[in-house]
């Protein structure tokens, strides 16, 4: 009250430049917080009087003090981990599943309208979704189609959010964290499906010679020549090594002439090699 008294007995001029101060400070006041600026990747949604009057920006632009109530949203690219989550997958193994989640805001002012808190309620979409989409599938398709596991994610996610103006980007499976049980009983599973490949592969080679086997038998029914030259090739592969064997001729008889030309024939194609 003495601060008041003493301002009005002062003089008129003093009185005046008081007045022109607090004018001042008033129009400064006003100034700071009716100028806005938002950088190129920033959004300023503007509620007047509590109703949603746009969204301003990027570049410089005026607010109503006092009636505007102003909100900054960043457009750009954000980036965040979910947290490790247990999963139980279909086939009843528990493993722990880290993830990140890259989405950025479209339509900044459904993104302040629309919900709360548009970045946790993200987070809190990406693990339930992670949660529900991986329990519908085996360890097997969760260890080997990351990828494809990894957009279906994201679609879901991109589906829950165009509401909020927000655009799900990309969901990343980072890493899959398995029991030491399990991991054994797994590394078991691949020994055994190794072992029943290798199998599987000498099987078909068995029957592969078998078949050729077959045929070559059939041929050399078909001309009896054949067998007998087949037989003087394999005694004279032996002879070359030196070593001794009896061999009795069983069947018809062929005649020794006939045979005779063949073995020289053989001769012959053996010098031209």
């Amino acid at each position: 009250m003495n601060i008041f008294r003493l301002i009005l007995q002062a003089e008129p001029a003093f009185l005046t430049i008081f007045y022109y101060f607090i004018l001042m400070v008033l129009i400064l006041w006003i100034l700071s917080t009716a100028i806005k600026v938002v950088r190129e990747y920033e959004r300023g949604v503007i509620f007047r009087l509590g109703r949603f009057a746009g969204a301003k920006g990027p570049g410089l632009f005026f607010i109503i003090p006092m009636a505007d109530r102003f909100v900054k949203i960043d457009l750009r690219v954000v980036a965040f981990d979910i947290p490790k989550q247990r999963v139980i997958t279909k086939d009843n193994v528990s493993v722990d599943v880290d993830a990140a989640v890259y989405y950025r805001v479209f339509d900044p002012a459904k993104a302040v309208i629309q919900v709360e808190n548009y970045l946790q309620a993200t987070n809190l979409l990406a693990q339930t979704t992670l949660r529900d989409i991986l329990g519908q599938v085996e360890l097997d398709e969760l260890l080997t189609k990351r990828e494809k596991l990894s957009k279906r994610i994201g679609e879901i996610l991109d589906t829950y959010t165009d509401p909020w103006g927000i655009k799900v980007t990309t969901v990343a499976i980072k890493d899959v964290s398995i029991d030491e049980t399990m991991l054994r009983a797994i590394a078991k599973q691949a020994e055994a499906e190794r072992e029943k490949r290798s199998r599987i592969i000498i099987a078909e080679g068995e029957f592969i010679a078998a078949e050729k086997i077959v045929a070559a038998a059939k041929r050399y029914l078909e001309n009896p020549y054949a067998i007998r030259l087949r037989e003087f090739q394999t005694l004279t592969d032996i002879a070359r090594e030196k070593n001794m064997v009896v061999v009795t001729t069983t069947g018809e008889t062929i005649d020794v002439a006939k045979i005779a030309s063949m073995v020289e024939a053989l001769k012959k194609e053996k010098k031209g090699k």
